[in-house]
Order: C-alpha cells, then sequence, then structure tokens
C-alpha cells in the first residue's frame, strides 16, 4: 500500500497544481474586462477615418555641395528596417538623378474630397518633388499650396476627386484631459 500512495503522490501533486492555477486564472477575465471597460475602444474611429490617412514621400535635391545629414544610429535604423538611406539613393539614370538627395517620409490626411491634404509643415519643407500615397495605393504628385512652420500646419493638393475626407471637430469643445487620437502612415503600413 505505501508503494501505490508513493507512486500517485507526484500525479496528485500535479492534479492539485492545476486546480489552484485553473482556480486561480477564473478571476482574470473578470478583472481585465474591467480595467478595458475604462478604456476608450478607438476601433471604429480607426474603420471610419483609416481611409483617409495618406502616406507622403518627399524628395529635395541638395545643392551647392550640400550632402544629406543623417547621424550613424539613424543610418542604423533606417538599414534594420529596409527603409532607403538618403545618403544612398537609389540609381535612376540621368544627370539629374546623379545628384544627391534628401528624402523625407511622413503622414497627413484628406481634408477636402478633390483633393486637399493637410500634414505638417516640416514633412514637405524644402521638397522638391511631394508624393501623396492612398490608402488605395495611388500615387499622386502634390503640389504645396501653403505651409506654415509656426503651427507646423501644410496644405497640398492633389489632382483627384471623390475622396474620404475627414470633417475637423471643434478644437473650442475641447477640454484638457479629454481623450485626442493621431492616426497616420509615414511608413506606408496602412490599416
Amino acid at each position: 500500500m505505501n508503494f501505490k500512495a508513493a507512486r500517485l503522490l507526484p500525479v496528485s501533486r500535479i492534479a492539485l497544481a492545476s486546480c489552484a492555477l485553473a482556480l486561480g486564472l477564473q478571476g482574470l477575465p473578470t478583472a481585465v474586462a474591467a480595467q478595458h471597460a475604462n478604456l476608450p475602444d478607438f476601433t471604429e474611429l480607426v474603420e471610419r477615418l483609416g481611409p483617409s490617412v495618406v502616406n507622403i514621400r518627399t524628395s529635395e535635391r541638395m545643392r551647392g555641395g550640400q550632402t544629406p545629414e543623417i547621424d550613424a544610429q539613424m543610418q542604423e535604423f533606417l538599414r534594420r528596417f529596409g527603409i532607403p538611406s538618403p545618403r544612398r539613393p537609389a540609381p535612376r539614370g540621368g544627370e539629374e538623378d546623379d545628384q544627391p538627395q534628401r528624402r523625407g517620409v511622413g503622414s497627413g490626411f484628406v481634408l477636402a474630397a478633390d483633393g486637399v491634404i493637410m500634414t505638417n509643415a516640416h514633412v514637405v519643407d524644402g521638397a522638391d518633388e511631394v508624393i501623396v500615397t492612398l490608402t488605395d495605393k495611388r500615387e499622386f504628385k502634390a503640389k504645396v499650396l501653403g505651409a506654415d512652420r509656426r503651427t507646423d500646419v501644410a496644405v497640398l493638393k492633389i489632382e483627384a476627386t471623390g475622396l474620404p475626407a475627414v470633417r475637423l471637430g471643434d478644437v473650442g469643445r475641447l477640454k484638457v484631459g479629454e481623450w485626442v487620437m493621431a492616426i497616420g502612415s509615414p511608413f506606408g503600413e496602412g490599416g
């Protein structure tokens, strides 16, 4: 009899530990749900406004012996994630393309269905070319209509119509402490 009791002891320990674990985890979904209940859910907002978000790529030809400045840490980040580096622009042929270029990426959103885009002024500052990519992957050359460095806002125009536009809210109704959300696509990942 002692022999059988000794053999069942490890099995009993496993069963006891499993029961204790199951009982301990039983309250976990309730605790997680209670925490989640206090947080806002932005999924509907993102689904509704996501199609209005655009990716913006810029390039600026370096003039008068300028070279694109980028520190070693950022260079390593770009290399690690396969992002093109402004120090090594892709060769495209032609004399003008041999000129060093500073490249940039950013995000913005459709402000009006007829192709008016809002972004940050620093995204397009000094750019010779601005390309806007919509969530459906269509690309358009953009014209900078205006930019304000002080508020870091720029307005672009692309030749497109019927775009899903964002309706701006009333900033005067915002209160300190309220949730705000910024959605964007600076690396073109979308969704």
